[in-house]
């Protein structure tokens, strides 16, 4: 079972990635991004809060996002100590992603629709990772008749 969460992760960090180099690719061409669902892409994205020491969090996203597809890839394949370190990163992505979502709420009145997206699968790593915690696995070499 863990390794069917592993593969999981896997594809949801791709998803997280693609949203974050996405958003970084718009900053840097200094482009609109289209916000039909919550309208208020352009209010975040232009914020005080969207940039760290002038760096785009995109950027920041794009490099956990990756980090997170590589070590839940590699824990996929037997490597325990990956496993660990994802859910480590997972839950400070998790904590993270709560505060912008909290920031757009309290601060600038408005949300956007692909922060909320990379929200979601932070949130959606870290729970994968959790409920590979509380799975357990079968017994190896144990047969039902013996």
């Amino acid at each position: 079972m863990r390794r069917i969460l592993q593969f999981i992760a896997s594809f949801v960090a791709l998803v997280g990635l693609a949203d974050a180099i996405y958003l970084t690719v718009h900053h840097y061409a200094a482009t609109e991004v289209p916000c039909g669902l919550t309208g208020g892409c352009e209010m975040v994205l232009t914020s005080a809060y969207a940039e760290i020491f002038g760096i785009p969090l995109g950027v920041f996203g794009a490099a956990a996002y990756f980090a997170e597809f590589a070590l839940a890839f590699l824990a996929a394949y037997g490597h325990d100590l990956t496993w660990k370190l994802f859910g480590l990163v997972a839950t400070l992505m998790a904590i993270f992603s709560a505060y912008l979502i909290f920031v757009q709420a309290y601060y600038i009145n408005a949300f956007c629709q692909y922060c909320l997206l990379s929200a979601l699968t932070s949130t959606t790593l870290f729970v994968l990772f959790i409920v590979s915690l509380i799975t357990k696995p079968k017994p190896k070499g144990l047969l039902p008749s013996e």
